[in-house]
C-alpha cells in the first residue's frame, strides 16, 4: 500500500496519475497546505522541505516501510518499484530522465511564478514578474510543442516524464496558455486525458 500525502496541486496530480497507471494500491492523506498543515512534525517526518507530494510505501525495500518525497524522486521510485513507465535500456531511460528534469526544473517552477504574479494585485508590482515568468513559459510550451511534432508520447512511450509535465500543462488555462497555439502539446494533452487510468488520476479526490 502507498500511503499518498498531497493536495489538489499540479505536484500532487502527477503522483495520482501515476499510481492509477501503476495500478498500485494507494490511500490519499490530504495535507491542507492552505492551513500550513505542511509544517506539521508529522509530516515534516517524511518531507523535510514542508512540500506536498511525499509518500509512504508501507512495503518498502526488504518489506520494510520507506519514505519518499519531491515529486520527481517518487515517480522514478514508483517507476522502478513496478518496472513502469520507465525503461531499463539506458539508451531509452536517458530521455525519459531528461524531460523529467526539464519539468522539475522549469515547466513548473516557471508557470508557478506565472501562478504567483498574477495574484498580486499593484500592477506596478507585478508588471516584470508576470512579463518575464509568461514569455518564459511560452518558451517552455515551444520546446515541448517541437519535441512532439514527430511523437505521441514525449519520450516516445509513455512514461513518467509524460505524467510529470502533464500535472502542469492541465493548469494551462490558469497561466494563461491557449493550447490552440501549440498543436502538437494539444494534441497529446488530448492523448494523455483520453487514457482511462490518467483521466481517474485527476478525479481522485485529493483535498
Amino acid at each position: 500500500m502507498i500511503e499518498l500525502y498531497t493536495w489538489n496541486t499540479p505536484n500532487g496530480r502527477k503522483i495520482s496519475v501515476a499510481l492509477e497507471e501503476m495500478g498500485l494500491a494507494y490511500s490519499v492523506h490530504p495535507v491542507n497546505i492552505g492551513k500550513n498543515e505542511q509544517f506539521a512534525p508529522s509530516f515534516l517526518a517524511i518531507s523535510p522541505n514542508n512540500r506536498i507530494p511525499a509518500i509512504v510505501d508501507t512495503d518498502g525495500p526488504g518489506g520494510k516501510p520507506i519514505s519518499v518525497f519531491e515529486s520527481g524522486a517518487i515517480l522514478i521510485y514508483l517507476a522502478e518499484k513496478t518496472g513502469q513507465f520507465l525503461p531499463s535500456d539506458t539508451r531509452a531511460k536517458v530521455p525519459v530522465l531528461e524531460w523529467l528534469m526539464w519539468q522539475m526544473g522549469g515547466f513548473g517552477p516557471m508557470p508557478g511564478q506565472v501562478h504567483h504574479f498574477l495574484q498580486v494585485e499593484n500592477p506596478v508590482d507585478q508588471k516584470y514578474g508576470l512579463e518575464r515568468y509568461s514569455k518564459e513559459t511560452r518558451r517552455l510550451y515551444g520546446v515541448l510543442d517541437k519535441q512532439l511534432a514527430d511523437k505521441e508520447y514525449v519520450a516516445g512511450a509513455c512514461s513518467i516524464a509524460d505524467f510529470a509535465i502533464l500535472g502542469w500543462a492541465w493548469r494551462h488555462e490558469r497561466h494563461k496558455v491557449d493550447l490552440a497555439d501549440f498543436p502538437n502539446v494539444k494534441a497529446w494533452y488530448a492523448r494523455c486525458m483520453a487514457r482511462p487510468a490518467t483521466a481517474k488520476g485527476f478525479e481522485v479526490p485529493l483535498n
